[in-house]
């Protein structure tokens, strides 16, 4: 494998595509620049009941093919995962462009429509909850059953997977999204850090459980990107004093969706598979202080 093009012949799947200025677009365009061949999920649905609105995904789709390398190839689905019966569908439709799915990114994420602990309903969670835990759960394993020996028997509570080890490097990758909840407090964003928070603590299970069968997994904080909540025109929240705080900061500015799909791409390369099971904050030490 070339060292320039550490994932040519390889398959990714990242979820989430829909705007060029979020942080599926960047992923999805930096694993095309080292060689993947790329599937897009989307749902422009709920981007279009939110303050930022929806994008062209005809310029989405144009703006990635412009970064495949060679013969690598391009598809896009759309499907709304809070109904889990289309997951198994998108798995296998991702497969089908190259009879292979090596990568598996969740970036998809329910937002807005939030609110504090005193405005939470149990429609509002169960759909924080269906949209951003469940289904990133429900494609994980789907994409891992593509690695897994058929078993004879159902694996009862407390079973380990079997798999067959030794590995000579990992056979697929799988990276999840958290969110600024590990560090602490989000107000007024009670179920969207719920769903969160439920990813970041079961890493460590999931991850082991997926390693028995070569496949990696790690979890990524991007940290604040704006990728378009935080532009005036378009922002769902108080924006008052941001400019002051920012001047304060080290790098003076929030993220960019470059900066978190630096990491997941190194996540996803040979070069980072030594690194199994982890929470990762990138953002440029916003959490320090």
């Amino acid at each position: 494998m070339h060292s320039s093009l550490p994932l040519r012949g390889r398959t990714a799947l990242v979820t989430g595509v829909s705007r060029r200025r979020g942080i599926g677009f960047a992923v999805a365009t930096r694993l095309a620049g080292l060689g993947a061949n790329i599937v897009i999920h989307h749902h422009r649905p709920h981007d279009l009941d939110l303050p930022w609105g929806g994008d062209d995904l005809a310029a989405v789709r144009s703006s990635i093919r412009e970064s495949l390398v060679d013969e690598a190839r391009l598809d896009d689905i759309g499907a709304d995962l809070a109904d889990a019966s289309v997951i198994p569908d998108l798995v296998a439709r991702a497969a089908a462009l190259t009879g292979d799915l090596d990568i598996l990114i969740c970036n998809h994420a329910k937002s807005g429509d939030d609110g504090s602990i005193l405005d939470m309903t149990p429609e509002r969670l169960d759909a924080f909850w269906d949209v951003n835990a469940r289904s990133t759960l429900l494609l994980t394993a789907e994409f891992a059953r593509r690695f897994a020996p058929a078993t004879e028997t159902p694996r009862r509570p407390g079973d380990r997977i079997a798999g067959d080890k030794p590995y000579v490097g990992p056979r697929g990758h799988v990276v999840w999204m958290t969110s600024g909840q590990i560090h602490g407090p989000m107000v007024g964003e009670v179920a969207y850090a719920t769903s969160k928070a439920a990813l970041a603590g079961i890493t460590p299970t999931v991850a082991a459980e997926l390693l028995e069968l070569g496949v990696i997994l790690n979890t990524v904080n991007p940290g604040p990107v704006n990728t378009g909540y935080l532009d005036p025109e378009t922002t769902d929240r108080s924006l008052d004093d941001l400019d002051r705080y920012l001047a304060t900061t080290p790098f003076g500015r929030v993220g960019r969706p470059d900066d978190p799909a630096e990491l997941i791409a190194w996540l996803c390369s040979p070069a980072g598979a030594w690194m199994v099971g982890q929470v990762l904050t990138s953002d440029g030490g916003f959490s320090l202080g």
